[in-house]
């Protein structure tokens, strides 16, 4: 009996070391990516990698989770990846590609490590212990409590690390920083909701109910994820389709307190409905399948295998017949999943990646795949003449389309050019028939204002008039006299669009009143310049150009602009002059004299006037597009 107790307590000691151990992490110190090498091995280099089907290479792997520190503090996990080399054929320059998958990621991490084995090492003496590559990783990715693979050519090793109270409850309490709040203090200040799931067959829905009784200031999240490893994605509905639940469905609600670490409540519900809830699973199942060429020249025929759950199932090629469903197994290919190589890919579904080697090349093969109480298939690879095919259709459809285009060119040709062509001669017209504009200067012309009245009239030609300006006309007033050239310029006033500008200052407006007072004292006689005027209208001589109200003027442009004033009152007893005659002036001239006290002398009432350059734009559109009412260009005047 002392002899059995003895042996009893032995084991439990030994058990209780093992158990220790296993919770103790070793501590290594850790400055960057450490890669370290055998003495049998030189030339160690890491670099950045991708994923690469290697089917074997002649390593063995050994992957420990270790805690990375900082001069023996502020220590995170890590993982420390061992590889004895076994070289063969004497190769000596090599490389192993090493892949790792977090399912917080929800991909394949690969690093290259690069190496050259010493040919001392390849001594037939030599054991494979004389050649090792020892990668210590660290990874953001990689914490307490979750589940890393890691791949080197068809080995693979699953490590799960610790969880965080597993491993404050060692020696590692004082240097793992998350140690400090998981403090028994802290823990007893948590608290963790309780939840529970409701199947509704009505409205074919899983309903989550928080416990009323778990009250709590914070707010309360939840995420949902696929297997007890699965990656938790946060979820903001309380209510889930059934027909995307299944049995390895998971749950896990919280208080979020912001900065701390919130403790969960992990519950996998539907468990206990496989029955009711598998057929969700298989069909949510899909199967890729790409024919390839391994590395020895023989054709392989890749497959990948995507469900919400891990599965239990076999896949096996198969032959395609004639009938749609009809799909002949290829004997001694098929294959059972196992339980360690599932992936969780970016969807939270699970990935198990295979491939059927030396199958016969040009066969049409596909892949079935049968599971407890379903066959599902067969899945084909993506038929290449199909999308060679849809391809040329739609490069056939494009010429099609490009040779109808032309052809519709070819015969709207002549028609699009005579469209084009009277566009062009309608525009060319409209600007040709902008009309002739006189601009006729004050009676007072000095230097200032007849550089002012030379750049509107060079603005006027820009904008494609026809300008006159008795300024520019000196000879022509010469040799013609003042009133003669006038009537010259304004004879077509009806017929031609022809526009007179008078040009707006004090001694215009002195002189307009002059004329008016002149013209009711003087009424026969102003009546026979009119008369005269009109009579020169018509193509007669005019006579007495020395009498009335044309004497006394002192230069040709006041003659002129005495000229006008008599052709605006006859304009005006027509009703046309608005339409015939503008007032401009020029803001940095005042145009009213002080020592008038009424308003713009009756001759200039009723004529559209502009002031410089403020109103530049509106003096174009009335010359443009003419008077469009009764009251254009009047309304606003200023003096």
């Amino acid at each position: 009996m002392k002899a059995m107790f003895l042996w009893w307590s032995l084991a439990i000691l030994l058990l209780i070391q093992i158990v220790a151990s296993a919770l103790e992490l070793e501590m290594l110190d850790y400055k960057s990516e450490h890669f370290t090498c055998s003495k049998g091995i030189s030339n160690c280099t890491v670099k950045a990698g991708a994923v690469v089907l290697i089917p074997e290479c002649p390593v063995d792997l050994e992957v420990q989770p270790v805690l990375c520190c900082r001069q023996g503090t502020a220590c995170r996990p890590c993982l420390h990846i061992h590889l004895d080399i076994q070289p063969r054929n004497h190769q000596t320059a090599s490389y192993v590609n090493v892949c790792y998958n977090v399912p917080e990621l929800g991909m394949d991490i690969c690093k290259i490590l690069e190496f050259t084995v010493i040919p001392a090492a390849l001594d037939g003496q030599a054991t494979s212990k004389q050649a090792w590559l020892s990668l210590l990783l660290k990874d953001n990715a990689v914490s307490f409590n979750s589940q890393v693979t890691v791949y080197v050519c068809s080995h693979h090793s699953i490590v799960v690390l610790p969880s965080v109270d597993e491993v404050c409850s060692s020696a590692a309490q004082g240097v793992v920083e998350e140690c400090d709040r998981h403090s028994p203090r802290r823990m007893l200040t948590c608290s963790v909701p309780s939840f529970s799931a409701l199947i509704d067959q009505e409205s074919h829905e899983v309903r989550l109910q928080v416990n009323k009784a778990d009250d709590s200031p914070y707010p309360l999240e939840m995420c949902l994820q696929h297997e007890d490893n699965g990656v938790c994605r946060t979820c903001k509905e309380s209510t889930v389709p059934l027909h995307s639940v299944t049995p390895c469905m998971c749950f896990q609600v919280w208080w979020n307190k912001g900065d701390e670490r919130s403790h969960r409540s992990i519950s996998c519900p539907f468990r206990n409905h496989t029955e009711l809830l598998q057929r969700n699973v298989w069909e949510n199942v899909s199967v890729s399948v790409v024919q390839g060429q391994m590395n020895s020249g023989g054709a392989m025929l890749s497959w990948n295998l995507t469900a919400p759950c891990r599965v239990e199932a076999e896949v096996w090629p198969c032959q395609k017949g004639a009938g749609l469903d009809r799909c002949t197994e290829l004997v001694a290919f098929r294959q059972r999943l196992s339980d360690d190589i599932w992936r969780e890919n970016s969807r939270g579904h699970w990935l198990m990646p295979g491939v059927f080697e030396d199958v016969v090349l040009g066969l049409d093969l596909c892949v079935m795949v049968k599971g407890k109480n379903s066959e599902l298939g067969p899945f084909c690879p993506i038929d290449s003449s199909w999308w060679h095919w849809r391809w040329s259709l739609l490069v056939l459809l494009s010429l099609m389309l490009a040779v109808l285009a032309a052809i519709c060119l070819y015969f709207l040709h002549g028609k699009l050019k005579r469209w084009a062509w009277e566009w062009y001669q309608k525009e060319c017209g409209r600007l040709a028939n902008r009309g002739h504009i006189v601009l006729l200067s004050p009676p007072d012309v000095d230097g200032s204002v007849s550089e002012l009245m030379c750049e509107l009239g060079s603005s006027l030609c820009a904008q494609g008039f026809s300008v006159s300006v008795d300024l520019w006309s000196r000879a022509e007033l010469c040799s013609l006299g003042p009133l003669p050239w006038l009537h010259s310029q304004l004879q077509h006033l009806d017929s031609q669009g022809i526009r007179a500008i008078l040009v707006l200052t004090q001694a215009a407006w002195e002189r307009a009143e002059d004329w008016v007072r002149q013209w009711d004292q003087q009424g026969q006689q102003g009546k026979d310049i009119v008369q005269g005027v009109e009579k020169e209208e018509g193509g007669e001589e005019v006579e007495g150009e020395d009498n009335g109200l044309l004497q006394g003027l002192s230069s040709p442009y006041a003659d002129v602009f005495s000229a006008a004033l008599s052709c605006i009152k006859a304009e005006h007893k027509l009703g046309c002059a608005r339409e015939h005659f503008l007032l401009v002036h020029f803001e940095a001239h005042s145009a009213k004299p002080p020592s008038s006290e009424r308003g713009l002398p009756e001759l200039f009432q009723g004529l559209p006037m502009f002031h410089l350059p403020s109103q530049s734009q509106g003096l174009l559109a009335e010359l443009a597009m003419g008077p469009t009412g009764p009251e254009a260009g009047i309304g606003g005047h200023r003096v």
